[in-house]
C-alpha cells in the first residue's frame, strides 16, 4: 500500500479520508485555502500546506498547484473526495502523466461516463433501459424543437457535461421550450464551460434511486443495495434512505444487475453509483454515472458494514475486491439527513448526537467559523434502526440532540421533515420539496407539527 496520499478536498470528506488513511497506516498531506486554516481536516492531517487565499478555482480547482504540492511532498496517490475535481478527467490523466495514482476510475471512463448524452448512448449498446430522449446533441434551437416534438411534451433539457441540476430545464409546452433551450445552454456554459444540450422525455412524479457500485481493476463489480434519494431541493439532495419503500425483492435484483451491466459497460474499476428513475408504474431508467465516492455513501457503509472509502482506495492501488455479491448483506434501516447553512460566521455552541445506531460526519467544532465561499452541507447526520419506522424515530431523536448555535441551519426543517405523514407512509417522490415545503415551512415558524 502506497506510503502518503494528497486529500485534494475540504470539510467533512476530506476529514473522512483521513481518518480512513490513519486506520490503513497511509500519512495524509492536506491542501487548505487561507479560508480554511482552522478547519479540523487541516488540524489532524500528518501534513497541511496552504494553496492561497478562498477562491476555489484559484486553490482546491487549481490542479496544476495541487500536482505540485502532490510532488513536492512525495505522495504517491491523490484522492480528491466528491465536487471539486473528482470527476474531472482532465486532472484525472494529469494526475498519470506526473506518475501520481489519482484515487477513481481511469480518465478516459471519467470522460466517457461524464458526458450524458455518450453515456446514454452507451448504455442503449448495452441493453440498459434508458429514458426516451432525442438522437444525439440538441445543437440548434431546431433540433431540440424537432426532438421534443417527436418525444412529446413535456421534455426535459439536460447538460451534457456535470450534473447537480445545473444546465436543466423542464419545458411542458411548446412555447416554453425556446427560453429553456437558451437558459439552459447559458447556465450549462457558466457551469462546465460546455454548452452542449440533449431532450429526454420529462418522467413525471418519479423517484430518484442510485446503487452503489464497487469495482476493482480484474474486471470484479459488485452493487451494495439502493439509495433512495427522491427528496430533493432544486435538484440538491436533503435526505437520503436504505432500502428504498418503493423496491420489491424482485425489481431490487433486477435494478442491481442493471446496475452491473451499466458498470461493466463502462469498464469500471472504483466506487461509483449508477443513478436511476423510477416511474410510477416502477419502470425504471438509467440517467448518469457518478464516477466517484458520493456525498451519502454512509447510508451504504451503515446498512453493510463495508467501508466504501477504504475499497476505493485498494481498487486504486490495483488490489481485487475484498468480498464476492453473494457475501454482501443488508441489514435494518438506514436514513440520512444533510444539514446546511443558511448562514456564515461563527458557531458558538455545537452538540452532534450520539447513541445506538447514530452517526454524525462533519467537520466542525465549537468556535470554528463556517465560511460564505463553498458547499453550504456541515454535516451528516445518519441513523440506523432495525426497520423504518424505528430509523425515522431515531432520526427525530438526533436531530434534537443536535445544537449549532451562532449561525442559521436547515435542521429545523429536517426535523419536521421526519414527522410529515407523506415521508413517515413512504409516499414520496422528487417533487416532495416543491409540493410540501410551505407546510414544514410554516410548521417551523409556528414550532409545531402533528406527531405521527
Amino acid at each position: 500500500m502506497w506510503k502518503r496520499i494528497l486529500i485534494a478536498n475540504r470539510g467533512e470528506i476530506a476529514l473522512r479520508i483521513i481518518r480512513c488513511c490513519r486506520e490503513m497506516g497511509i500519512e495524509t498531506v492536506v491542501v487548505y485555502s487561507k479560508e480554511d486554516e482552522d478547519t479540523l481536516p487541516v488540524l489532524m492531517a500528518g501534513k497541511s500546506i496552504c494553496i492561497g487565499k478562498a477562491k476555489a478555482s484559484e486553490t482546491y480547482l487549481n490542479q496544476d498547484i495541487l500536482i505540485d504540492c502532490a510532488k513536492k511532498t512525495f505522495c504517491q496517490a491523490i484522492h480528491p473526495g466528491y465536487g471539486f475535481l473528482s470527476e474531472n478527467a482532465k486532472f484525472a490523466k494529469k494526475c498519470e502523466e506526473n506518475g501520481i495514482v489519482f484515487i477513481g476510475p481511469d480518465y478516459r471512463i471519467i470522460e466517457k461516463m461524464g458526458n450524458k448524452q455518450a453515456a446514454r448512448e452507451l448504455m442503449i449498446a448495452h441493453g440498459v433501459p434508458v429514458v426516451p430522449g432525442g438522437e444525439g446533441l440538441a445543437d440548434t434551437f431546431e433540433k431540440a424543437l424537432e426532438d421534443a416534438g417527436r418525444i412529446g411534451f413535456p421534455v426535459l433539457i439536460k447538460a451534457s457535461a456535470g450534473g447537480g441540476g445545473k444546465g436543466m430545464r423542464k419545458v411542458y409546452r411548446e412555447e416554453e421550450l425556446e427560453q429553456a433551450y437558451l437558459s439552459a445552454r447559458q447556465e450549462a456554459k457558466a457551469a462546465f464551460g460546455n454548452d452542449d444540450v440533449y431532450v429526454e422525455k420529462l418522467i413525471l412524479n418519479p423517484r430518484h434511486i442510485e446503487f452503489q457500485i464497487l469495482a476493482d481493476k480484474y474486471g470484479n463489480v459488485i452493487h451494495l443495495g439502493e439509495r433512495d434519494c427522491s427528496i430533493q431541493k432544486r435538484n440538491q439532495k436533503l435526505v437520503e434512505e436504505s432500502p428504498s419503500v418503493a423496491l420489491d425483492e424482485n425489481l431490487r435484483k433486477e435494478m442491481g444487475e442493471m446496475a452491473i451491466k451499466a458498470a461493466k459497460a463502462a469498464g469500471y474499476d472504483s466506487a461509483g453509483t449508477i443513478e436511476f428513475i423510477l416511474d410510477e408504474r416502477r419502470d425504471f431508467y438509467f440517467i448518469e454515472m457518478n464516477t466517484r465516492i458520493q456525498v451519502e455513501h454512509p447510508v451504504t457503509e451503515m446498512l453493510t458494514g463495508i467501508d466504501l472509502i477504504r475499497e476505493q482506495i485498494r481498487s486504486a492501488h490495483g488490489r481485487k475486491l475484498s468480498l464476492t455479491q453473494e457475501q454482501v448483506s443488508f441489514d435494518g434501516h438506514v436514513i440520512e439527513c444533510r444539514i446546511n447553512a443558511e448562514t456564515s460566521g461563527l458557531v458558538k455552541m455545537l452538540h452532534f448526537p450520539s447513541g445506538y445506531g447514530v452517526r454524525t460526519d462533519s467537520y466542525l467544532y465549537n468556535g470554528c467559523t463556517i465560511s460564505p465561499y463553498y458547499d453550504s452541507m456541515i454535516a451528516k447526520v445518519i441513523v440506523k434502526g432495525s426497520n423504518r419506522l424505528e430509523a425515522i424515530r431515531r432520526m427525530r431523536r438526533s436531530l434534537e440532540e443536535l445544537i449549532i448555535e451562532g449561525i442559521q441551519t436547515n435542521e429545523g426543517i429536517m426535523h419536521l421533515l421526519m414527522f410529515h405523514k407523506n415521508f413517515v407512509k413512504g409516499d414520496y417522490n422528487t417533487h416532495f420539496w416543491e409540493e410540501h415545503s410551505e407546510t414544514l415551512l410554516q410548521w417551523n415558524r409556528e414550532g409545531n407539527a402533528d406527531d405521527q
